[in-house]
């Protein structure tokens, strides 16, 4: 199976040109109204049951954050999110964007009042111009407004040099890149500071924003103790290693109830028998784009 083919089962999954040219030149782009109110509720409601059971170790099978609720793993935990896998538009960015693609990781989060500030980076590193790694699709569970810490982003700048910042990505490595005379110029002495052109990503739930993973951006201040839920669904090319590496963690329940589509993009094929789960040892795995 290749990427066109799995994907051709989940209906159309062109993007319009306006988005295509939007995500090309300013890095991300908004989808409103994917998930009905409804879903959104049942979602959330998930999130919230799995975090109260798993407390202060949400997360822990990519990254604990103090401050923010996560939940990772999330599609052995759940069925509830099964339908994040077929939103036809963050497939087709994750295609046009890298090409032959593969489920790269899938966290919930929600910052708690007080927290959820971050400097401005990117989650991984590029070799060349157009080297692009992952697509990030945040499905927003409750409205993200100015007052509850929505993610910031300066459009244009996946086309500039990328900024390393590894406290907030986990960072265990990075690229050295020759900045340019234009480039560091560009780059901010204080990397929390407001930055010229900087857009605040707001909309209401049900909403999905697709970012490209190497433009600048990063978490702001949540400032209310409303439930500011999202799903970070992130997708990489097939060459990369994933975030979190499904087979690892893959369960015969999750395996069964996938299609073949399904388990090509979560990179679990293939099938052996109907009593088989294909699967490896569980290392610790960590990726500077955590």
């Amino acid at each position: 199976m290749y990427t066109k083919q799995a994907l051709r089962a989940f209906g159309n999954t062109a993007l319009t040109r306006d988005r295509t040219q939007q995500l090309d030149e300013y890095g991300y782009v908004a989808v409103e109204n994917v998930f009905t109110p409804a879903q959104c509720h049942t979602m959330a409601a998930e999130f919230d049951r799995i975090h109260s059971e798993e407390q202060g170790h949400g997360g822990h099978e990519v990254h604990v954050e103090p401050g923010a609720r996560r939940v990772s793993n999330i599609f052995n935990k759940s069925a509830a999110f099964d339908s994040c896998l077929e939103i036809p538009e963050v497939l087709a960015a994750a295609h046009h964007l890298l090409g032959e693609i593969k489920v790269h990781g899938a966290n919930l989060r929600d910052p708690v009042q007080g927290y959820g500030h971050q400097a401005l980076h990117v989650d991984v590193p590029k070799l060349f111009p157009d080297d692009w790694w992952v697509l990030n699709a945040v499905v927003l569970l409750d409205g993200m407004t100015l007052e509850n810490g929505p993610t910031r982003v300066v459009p244009g700048s996946h086309q500039w040099a990328a900024i390393n910042v590894p406290v907030v990505n986990q960072g265990e490595s990075v690229i050295e890149e020759e900045l340019s005379e234009e480039d560091k110029a560009r780059v901010p002495a204080d990397l929390d500071a407001p930055y010229p052109g900087e857009v605040y990503l707001t909309g209401k739930a049900g909403s999905v924003m697709l970012t490209n993973s190497s433009m600048w951006h990063s978490g702001t201040l949540k400032h209310n103790d409303l439930p500011r839920r999202v799903l970070h669904l992130t997708y990489t090319r097939r060459d990369l290693p994933q975030q979190l590496v499904q087979r690892d963690y893959l369960t015969p329940a999750l395996y069964e109830r996938m299609s073949d589509e399904h388990r090509y993009l979560l990179d679990v094929e293939p099938r052996v028998d109907s009593t088989h789960v294909p699967r490896r040892t569980v290392k610790e795995h960590k990726s500077w784009w955590n």
